[in-house]
């Protein structure tokens, strides 16, 4: 999910459940609120707790909500985790520590055991940071020796590392695809689901999409990869969620200004969205 701000750059909290309900009409299985794409690096903990408690009321228990945790210290995760744990989430989604100085694979390790026993919380490890990327022998001994680590988000455009990740999985383990480009082959290569941006900006054929794979409707999952594809081209910038914004609002789900200093869509790009989603919809 994104986060709507205003032009104070402030949460917009009706946008905000306006959204969830755009969202779970086009057949979503789970909401993700505060992560990237919700602008999550850019707020904080009574901020947090607000945008997942109204992502949660708005969702009323039709679906899983997940809290996005983007921090740099244990303590901090801690907290935010705990600052949620009593909305009715149903996991944590955390990165791993990626400013300037990357743990070793002990610390990190150390780091995701902390975050699970003190929020008593299932944590899905968001392994996103190209500088700070664990490697899939350490992401299976962190699920392996810390029972509260359920899964791995992979993401960063990187299919290599969740095929190996998909290789090596031990049975009960969460493999979900962020690699918004690819989702397609993501299912075909066994993902048990995506949390990615496009989900958000293209929901209905998203879950087309999946239900295609899984249907073993291979043509229509192909259609429908090569339409999400222009729109993930359109999308794809470092301005990221403020094109998943003006996609919404193309939509008529109010999507919000990003937050400063993040820009918000350019005209050409506003243009581009357009036709992308004009495709999907043909």
């Amino acid at each position: 999910m994104t986060t709507p701000f205003d032009a104070d750059g402030e949460i917009d909290d009706k946008a905000l459940a306006a959204q969830v309900a755009f969202l779970l009409d086009a057949g979503v299985h789970g909401l993700a609120a505060g992560g990237s794409t919700g602008e999550g690096h850019s707020r904080g903990h009574d901020e947090l707790r607000r945008v997942v408690a109204t992502t949660c009321e708005a969702a009323a228990g039709r679906v899983p909500v997940i809290a996005g945790i983007i921090v740099d210290s244990t303590r901090d995760a801690v907290a935010r985790g705990q600052a949620v744990a009593g909305l009715g989430v149903a996991a944590l989604q955390v990165t791993p520590v990626h400013y300037l100085f990357r743990p070793d694979d002990a610390a990190m390790l150390a780091h995701f055991r902390a975050i699970a026993e003190a929020t008593e919380l299932p944590v899905i490890i968001y392994n996103v940071v190209p500088w700070s990327y664990l490697s899939p022998d350490l992401l299976r001994t962190i699920m392996a020796e810390v029972p509260g680590v359920v899964g791995v988000k992979q993401s960063a455009g990187d299919l290599k590392l969740l095929a190996d990740l998909l290789a090596q999985r031990r049975s009960g383990d969460l493999i979900l695809s962020a690699v918004d480009a690819l989702l397609y082959p993501s299912y075909t290569l066994g993902a048990d689901g995506a949390i990615a941006a496009i989900l958000t900006a293209a929901p209905a054929a998203s879950v087309a999409l999946w239900d295609a794979v899984q249907d073993g409707d291979l043509g229509r999952a192909q259609d429908l990869h090569v339409r999400l594809l222009r729109l993930w081209n359109a999308l794809a910038a470092d301005n990221l969620p403020a094109n998943v914004k003006t996609a919404l609002e193309l939509q008529g789900c109010p999507g919000g200004l990003p937050r400063a200093p993040m820009p918000a869509s350019t005209p050409e790009q506003r243009d581009t969205i357009a036709a992308a989603l004009a495709g999907i919809a043909a």
